[in-house]
């Protein structure tokens, strides 16, 4: 069922980036006890549907989902319907803005269409842990929270210093990770994978298992993915992310940028390349007989047709050639007609309308990003108008084109 590779490989490519293994000899063990009973693992990783679109940073986990399911495992992708209406307070300063039940639908379903550009639907659980949290009565709820201490909680590190910043605390919140913990009781999960921001919560499922006289899962985190800048993690706030949903050139493109140190962290955490031929790449980009950009190349290609066709990459490549290597004006830049209601339009408002960004927040970042170009000048100022006279050529970043043609 794990196909070619013996148990010591099995291990070397799931624990590939990983930061905590808890613990290697019982994840050994259960990929022994699965190979000997034909009882494919339990592979557990959830996920609040908090935004309707993921970037790659998020893929770092469901990567780590699909290197289980070709060696045969069960995935389980939970998505938290129930706890995304909490919101969870790993990482915040204050009270997460719950999700409605509206916003958590209309999400969780851009998350199920998502998903199937890396995992295999026919191989892939998708649940929802409303099935199970919405039928526990109070006599469940009192003996869930039963099994931690208020001093426990507040080892978290972000509660702790909330606590001692005296910023408020709902109670609601310390539900959270027991909410999360039971769900790997209710999954019978054999190992659950999440973020290192989510080590508290994970090892909870272990406690929790064990307080329902269950086997303790094993537990994986994994880093949080660098954006481009290669020094904040990924995050769209800080616009240095690369959205799945992303065009092809996009895409192409953005992975283009990154440094050649980043390259490799990339390929670490988001390749379906084997291990010797990873290592093989570095080596031969450190000892000059694979050029960086080559192997950059290769990287923008396979996460480019990941998320679209591999004759979408083979266009995108051919597209940064001829706009970065020759500095060159694409041949089908797209045209948008505008047709403002005075005689200038708001270069943030005509950058949103043209659809080169998704809203004029964007637009301003960028412009004051030094990012945003009208008939190749540079704009800085947020402020500027667009005199609607002539046909415009405006450029968002490297790779964004938008001919205006004013009517």
């Amino acid at each position: 069922m794990s196909g070619k590779k013996n148990i010591s490989e099995q291990l070397a490519l799931i624990t590939r980036g990983a930061v905590d293994v808890i613990s290697p000899e019982l994840l050994r063990e259960r990929l022994e006890n699965s190979q000997a009973s034909g009882r494919p693992l339990r592979v557990k990783a959830g996920f609040d549907p908090t935004a309707p679109d993921l970037h790659l940073g998020h893929t770092v986990l469901i990567q780590k989902l699909k290197q289980f399911q070709d060696l045969g495992h069960h995935v389980v992708f939970l998505i938290g319907d129930f706890t995304g209406m909490i919101g969870d307070p790993t990482g915040k300063s204050e009270t997460r803005k719950p999700l409605t039940a509206e916003d958590v639908q209309i999400n969780a379903e851009s998350y199920r269409e998502q998903i199937f550009k890396i995992l295999a639907p026919e191989k892939t659980e998708v649940v929802f842990n409303s099935a199970w949290l919405d039928k526990l009565s109070p006599r469940d709820f009192i003996r869930l929270a039963a099994q931690q201490t208020v001093a426990r909680m507040l080892e978290r590190d972000d509660f702790k210093k909330r606590f001692a910043d005296e910023s408020p605390i709902s109670i609601h919140e310390f539900l959270y990770p027991l909410m999360q913990g039971y769900d790997s009781v209710a999954l019978d999960a054999d190992v659950e994978i999440g973020g290192t921001d989510q080590l508290f919560n994970l090892l909870m499922g272990r406690t929790l298992q064990k307080a329902w006289g269950k086997p303790r899962q094993a537990v994986l985190t994994m880093p949080l993915l660098e954006g481009l800048d290669g020094v904040n993690k990924m995050s769209k706030s800080l616009g240095n992310y690369i959205g799945i949903t992303e065009s092809p050139e996009d895409i192409y493109g953005k992975v283009m940028s990154v440094s050649d140190d980043l390259m490799f962290r990339y390929y670490e955490l988001l390749s379906n390349l084997g291990n010797d031929e990873v290592t093989d790449l570095k080596t031969g980009v450190k000892d000059g007989s694979i050029h960086p950009k080559a192997a950059k190349q290769q990287l923008a290609r396979e996460i480019c047709a990941r998320f679209h066709t591999h004759s979408a990459a083979d266009a995108a490549e051919a597209h940064f050639a001829t706009v970065f290597q020759k500095h060159e004006i694409p041949e089908d830049v797209p045209e948008y007609c505008c047709r403002p209601d005075g005689d200038t339009i708001w270069l943030p408002k005509l950058l949103a309308d043209a659809g080169l960004v998704r809203g004029t927040g964007e637009a301003r970042r960028m412009i004051k990003q030094n990012a945003v170009a009208v008939d190749g000048g540079k704009i800085t100022d947020v402020g500027f108008e667009v005199r609607a006279e002539a046909d415009v050529l405006l450029k968002v970043g490297k790779r964004r084109f938008c001919r205006v043609l004013f009517v």
